[in-house]
């Protein structure tokens, strides 16, 4: 509960963040909390705001956060018996299946205690969130015009923090690389938001190595 709680907060902050970075993007206020109450995944909402943001299409900002949220089918077969069989039960847990709640269950060895966990931290994070989400946008639409303030270098910079902790290992840091080079070549070319979508091919740098390559090496 310790842990949950410390995480919340900081959640809290990141969430009134993305409600100030979204008014500076041009979404109101009501959309970005219904995203929130409704998609509540950080790293994609950032995506759509990013996106739309850069001048891209709904199109390519939605695009680009399914495609981030399409390692939610492998965290659904991780967490599926921690939900049980009733339906409601499912589709809520589905609902708050992120990535802090994953890895707070999987870091329990007792079923028991790894249930408890998921469902804490996911409802934890939820209610932390949302409330923060809807301040952060109020005190963003207070402030006049967010260009005064720099707020579109935030974009960037939220995006990646998200990303930095991975950095550390040699795979992630590979995608990023290469994603950050395919999404330059691409931009004088494609519309924006598209090379967004372009960079998403830099996934393919986390394959494994062959054998003989690797040997080579």
């Amino acid at each position: 509960m310790r842990d949950v709680a410390a995480l919340a907060a900081a959640v809290a902050v990141v969430g009134a963040s993305f409600g100030a970075l979204a008014i500076a993007a041009g979404v109101p206020v009501w959309m970005a909390s219904v995203m929130s109450l409704l998609v509540f995944a950080g790293g994609s909402q950032f995506m759509v705001v990013g996106v739309l943001a850069a001048g891209g299409t709904p199109f390519a900002a939605v695009a680009a956060a399914l495609l981030l949220n399409l390692r939610h089918l492998p965290f659904g077969l991780v967490v599926g018996d921690l939900l049980g069989r009733n339906r409601a039960a499912q589709l809520l847990g589905a609902h708050i299946m992120i990535d802090e709640s994953v890895a707070f269950a999987m870091a329990q060895r007792d079923p028991q205690r790894a249930r408890a966990a998921y469902w804490l931290c996911g409802i934890a994070l939820f209610c932390a969130w949302n409330p923060a989400v809807l301040v952060g946008a109020y005190l963003g639409e207070a402030m006049g015009d967010p260009a005064d303030f720099g707020l579109d270098a935030a974009f960037p910079a939220a995006l990646f923090a998200l990303l930095l902790p991975q950095l550390r290992e040699p795979g992630p840091l590979r995608v990023a690389i290469a994603g950050a080079v395919l999404a330059v070549a691409a931009t004088p070319f494609l519309p924006a938001g598209v090379p967004v979508l372009v960079a998403l091919l830099g996934v393919v740098f986390a394959l494994p190595l062959p054998k003989k390559l690797e040997r080579t090496r």
